[in-house]
């Protein structure tokens, strides 16, 4: 999210004349892809204009926001198309700040939904994910040594595939409308395990703060509705993967370590 090419709204109702459009808001967070909040008298989208040559991608994720979307998911779809931009449905609700127990069940039976949907597909290797652990740990080993250490484990991960996995869940991918969960960015989803995809969204949602209690009543959840039961044990490992995992990426992303003590505190 965020914006790195610049558009007005006269430029915007231009490109999709039919819609009308009275406001344009620039999204503040990310770097990598321009995001902006677009909105008519009525009703609320996403502007989209991805800043990397995938288009491959682009084209599954559009499809598989229609797959999600048609199995009950809210997750936001793909509109419309012009040129480089793309406008998606904007989902009701805002980012959660305190994390309570609804939201923790909320994810549960998202994801348990999402994995039982998306365990009904094959799926490619991650070799993309493992290709990223490679480069950021070859600059960290040269640029942060100390971090390097705490990373260097890494260099063996790889997933065991189940199916397709977001991977990317943290509280600043979903949209809570009440108890309702939406969850949004799947455009560098990927294959693994669904244990590590939990794993994954209990880092993001901090569950440190009630560790154990939000990490039961997770579990509880999701095993009633997923393709597959998790053990705490499993959950907790891929907890720290996944702590290390993206803590290393802030330091590959960012060039400097506050945003990786963040996670590793």
């Amino acid at each position: 999210m965020g914006v790195t090419t610049l558009i007005s709204l006269a430029e915007l109702n231009k490109i999709f004349p039919e819609y009308d459009f009275v406001k344009l808001i620039p999204t503040k967070s990310g770097i990598i892809d321009t995001t902006y909040k677009a909105y008519t008298k009525e009703k609320g989208y996403i502007l989209k204009k991805y800043e990397r040559e995938i288009p491959d991608r682009i084209e599954r994720d559009i499809e598989l926001l229609d797959e999600l979307h048609s199995s009950g998911l809210n997750v936001p779809i793909c509109l419309e198309k012009s040129g480089d931009w793309y406008l998606y449905k904007k989902l009701h609700g805002t980012h959660p700040n305190n994390v309570k127990s609804y939201h923790i069940q909320a994810l549960a039976r998202f994801l348990a939904k999402l994995h039982k949907q998306t365990s009904k597909k094959s799926c490619d290797s991650n070799e993309r994910i493992e290709n990223e652990v490679t480069d950021a740990l070859s600059y960290t080993k040269n640029n942060y040594f100390s971090y390097y250490k705490k990373f260097e484990f890494l260099k063996h991960f790889t997933h065991k595939n189940d199916a397709l996995i977001h991977g990317d869940i943290f509280k600043d991918n979903t949209i809570f409308d009440g108890k309702k969960i939406g969850v949004i960015d799947f455009i560098d989803s990927a294959c693994g395990t669904f244990a590590y995809d939990v794993g994954v969204a209990l880092v993001g949602f901090d569950v440190r703060e009630r560790h154990q209690y939000f990490i039961n009543l997770f579990l509880k959840t999701y095993n009633q509705h997923a393709p597959k039961k998790l053990d705490k044990k499993t959950v907790l490992k891929k907890m720290k993967i996944a702590t290390s995992f993206y803590a290393l990426k802030r330091v590959h992303k960012y060039k400097n370590t506050f945003r990786a003590r963040e996670l590793l505190r």
